[in-house]
């Protein structure tokens, strides 16, 4: 295994005052300490308006709103022969929409990458989702700090468990101390010292201790509450000390005097490990469950702290099986039994100390920073080695092959009866599973709403075809998976649930609303049972509603699809007409704001499913007879076809990166997923309808070529024998996981052609025999 000679650290850097800039600090004094002979550098983020005395060892530095920063940032890193890039991640340290910006620096280097997670949301929202996906999917490895984190990676944001890595935060490897001494050092000698120490915020929860502190101090009278930390200096700027001053105001009001006292300053280690040292309890009554780490916790519990802590999920870990005491949110009475129970049972106290400072060697620097390396060497080396393990995908760097351009050939598609294999195995009783280590379902991601809606539309665009070889009980099980995602209390659909059936959230997103009314109308339109058909009927009239209030054009445009398929089954017709030309106006003003010379689309960005928007303007247009609709809908199609088609013909759909208008003429073409070639192909078949003297057909036969290996790298993505598709296309591999969105993506589009070409068989036919009357 290949040792690495040059890493890059991308976080924050002393002496910007946070806990990132310690952690970056700390890793790579460990990291440099087990390899001497390794070049360790930092790449510093700088907050908005902050300027600092970085010292040598950052090499460059970042500032965090400025686009450029991002991608001179990589060219640097790519120019200095940078063997892997460790990123620590955390909301608010990167600029752009939930820290997107770091997309910008990612996709642009040529060396592999291992992401650290400090913090892993269990409720997201949209973006930090989209965003915590994008980087992970970017990332060889990703580090957790805590089995829980590792839970929520595979669970909420579809990592591969194999991709994660658990390394805890790192501690200083100190000797067991005497409170005793460091309590002379410090100025507190003879109290039974408390103590709470980090950046102060409200989250932090001190009033809750100070609270605390009547009661302890009844116990044990000699008690002192040492808060010592300097206020968060995002806080700071934003509304001064008050907290800290309300905290000052509390003690004064429960005559705490010469019990509590305040130490407003971010001192060094040494100097904070003397405070450690002398404390004989160390708290963190923080009130927030979801904390995924704490390096306040883990340098306390690494010294040998007896430790009482509200149980967020860092220190339901750390301190589980009696190896510290833990108390409930917010609770002053709970937290002053356990301190004062600890600082009066000196026994029970040292007898905590040390089982903690047992476990925690396993946490020293020296051996956290040897597990990174473990981490790092297996993403870098050797490059023709095979994955670790299943689900793992080896970063390599060699060069894509040329792209072997096919000519596209309509009669030559695979027949849309032919091999469902993985399709079947990807369901079982509760629906479809959303993702798969290779080809076998992977039970840990549960399921969403996305898919089942997407293979409800699949089942039945497949039924509207004549198409057979599928069970119609099927119909049934994603019907009965929408159904149950129906929340009636908050008129909206749930879309992630675990494998033992359980929601995950209370409401889905937009985009995920708008996809199951385009299932709902589908099913009115093409489902085989009558009865099935009304109850797509009644709970799309009930879900229609939401969608006036939605600001998402792609939920607009999945809620048109669908809107469309009623029209073509439902007697109240004249409503849903009127509903879709309300959508489709709103379609058609986005197009007209956000349209300059050379960017004709609907937003100032192009994400995901971007053609489904063209489709549905085209579509709406040729239900109604809406020549306007029509023409927008090509123009942005058009549009869109020149960002999607490569120099050498073929097509090369937008990377999971956004892309952006200040990026024009440099697209991020990577990751290329299949959800946008069946787009393309959807949308270009619905423009062939129109328009049919254009070459739409053409286009949508090479959108669909790509899946065959008429991409940038010359590889196909279909296994032919069971009708798999691959998750997608990175720059110098096909990432060989076969989920859910994948295979439908490509069944459907095979599913489209295949109707088309009856279609156009058949007026072919219809044509010349009316010609032959004639």
């Amino acid at each position: 295994m290949k040792h690495l000679g040059r890493i890059s650290i991308i976080g924050n850097a002393l002496p910007r005052l946070c806990g990132i800039a310690t952690f970056t600090t700390d890793l790579r004094a460990g990291l440099s300490s087990a390899r001497p002979s390794a070049h360790i550098d930092l790449v510093a983020m700088t907050d908005v308006g902050q300027t600092y005395a970085y010292p040598d060892c950052v090499g460059q530095q970042i500032r965090e709103e400025v686009p450029d920063d991002y991608r001179r940032a990589a060219l640097k890193l790519n120019a200095a022969g940078v063997e892997l890039v460790s990123l620590q991640h955390e909301f608010g340290i990167f600029g752009g929409v939930a820290g997107d910006l770091i997309l910008t620096l990612l996709d642009r280097l040529t060396m592999p990458v291992v992401t650290t997670f400090h913090t892993i949301l269990e409720h997201p929202t949209p973006d930090q989702r989209r965003v915590m996906r994008a980087v992970a999917d970017r990332s060889a490895h990703v580090i957790a700090m805590a089995k829980k984190g590792r839970d929520l990676l595979t669970s909420i944001y579809g990592v591969a468990a194999d991709k994660i890595a658990v390394i805890p935060h790192g501690v200083p490897d100190f000797s067991f101390l005497d409170p005793d001494e460091a309590k002379l050092k410090c100025g507190y000698p003879g109290r039974s010292v408390i103590l709470t120490f980090g950046l102060l915020g409200p989250s932090k929860g001190v009033e809750v201790m100070i609270d605390a502190m009547v009661e302890v101090i009844r116990r044990r009278p000699d008690a002192l509450y040492v808060v010592l930390g300097a206020t968060h200096p995002k806080l700071l700027r934003a509304e001064g000390d008050t907290y800290r001053e309300s905290l000052i105001a509390r003690v004064e009001r429960l005559g705490l005097h010469g019990h509590v006292i305040f130490l407003n300053q971010f001192v060094d280690q040494a100097t904070l490990i003397n405070f450690i040292a002398m404390c004989d309890v160390y708290v963190t009554p923080y009130l927030n469950v979801a904390q995924m780490t704490s390096g306040t916790l883990a340098y306390s519990f690494g010294l040998g702290k007896a430790v009482v802590s509200t149980p967020y999920w860092h220190a339901s870990e750390l301190l589980a099986d009696g190896l510290g005491s833990l108390v409930p949110f917010g609770d002053a009475e709970a937290t002053a039994k356990a301190v004062a129970d600890l600082l009066t049972d000196p026994v029970r106290q040292k007898a905590m100390r040390r089982r903690a400072y047992a476990e925690s060697r396993a946490m020293t620097w020296a051996r956290v920073a040897g597990r990174y390396l473990e981490v790092f060497d297996r993403a870098a080396g050797p490059i023709s080695r095979p994955p670790v393990s299943a689900g793992t995908i080896p970063f390599t760097r060699r060069a894509a092959p040329a792209p072997s351009v096919r000519r596209p050939d309509f009669h030559n598609l695979p027949r849309p009866n032919a091999e469902l294999g993985h399709f079947l195995a990807m369901c079982d009783d509760t629906g479809m599973a959303q993702h798969a280590v290779f080809a076998v379902p992977d039970r840990a991601h549960g399921y969403c709403v996305d898919d089942n809606c997407r293979a409800l539309i699949l089942v039945c665009a497949r039924a509207a075809a004549g198409a057979q070889g599928l069970d119609p009980n099927l119909n049934a099980r994603f019907a009965a998976f929408i159904q149950h995602a129906w929340n009636p209390d908050r008129g909206r659909f749930r879309n992630f649930m675990s494998y033992d059936r359980r929601w995950l959230e209370d409401m889905g997103s937009e985009d995920s609303h708008g996809r199951t009314l385009w299932a709902l109308g589908a099913c009115q339109a093409d489902d085989v049972n009558p009865a099935r058909r009304l109850w797509a009927r009644g709970l799309f009239d009930q879900a229609i509603e939401a969608v006036e209030t939605f600001t998402s054009p792609r939920a607009w445009a999945f809620a048109l699809l669908g809107l469309n398929a009623c029209v073509r089954s439902d007697a109240a017709a004249p409503r849903a007409e009127r509903f879709a030309r309300r959508l489709a106006d709103r379609l058609m003003a986005r197009l007209a704001a956000m349209s300059r010379p050379d960017w004709t689309w609907f937003e100032n960005s192009l994400a995901y499913d971007n053609a489904r928007l063209c489709q549905a303007l085209i579509l709406t247009g040729r239900r109604q007879g809406q020549a306007g609709y029509v023409a927008a809908g090509l123009s942005a199609l058009r549009w869109l076809q020149t960002q999607q088609t490569a120099e050498a013909g073929h097509f090369r759909p937008i990377g999971t990166a956004a892309f952006k208008p200040e990026d024009a003429g440099r697209p991020i073409h990577f990751d290329q997923q299949p959800l946008e070639a069946a787009a393309t192909v959807s949308a270009c078949l619905e423009a062939a309808r129109v328009d049919p003297g254009a070459n739409w057909l053409d286009q949508a036969q090479t959108a669909f070529q790509w899946f065959l290996g008429a991409n940038d790298l010359g590889l196909s993505l279909i296994d032919p024998e069971t009708g798999a598709c691959c998750d997608g296309l990175h720059a110098d591999r096909v990432n060989e996981n076969q989920g859910a969105e994948s295979v439908l993506a490509f069944l459907m589009s095979l599913t489209e052609l295949g109707s088309f070409q009856a279609q156009k068989g058949a007026d072919d036919l219809t044509m010349a025999l009316h010609g032959g009357l004639a």
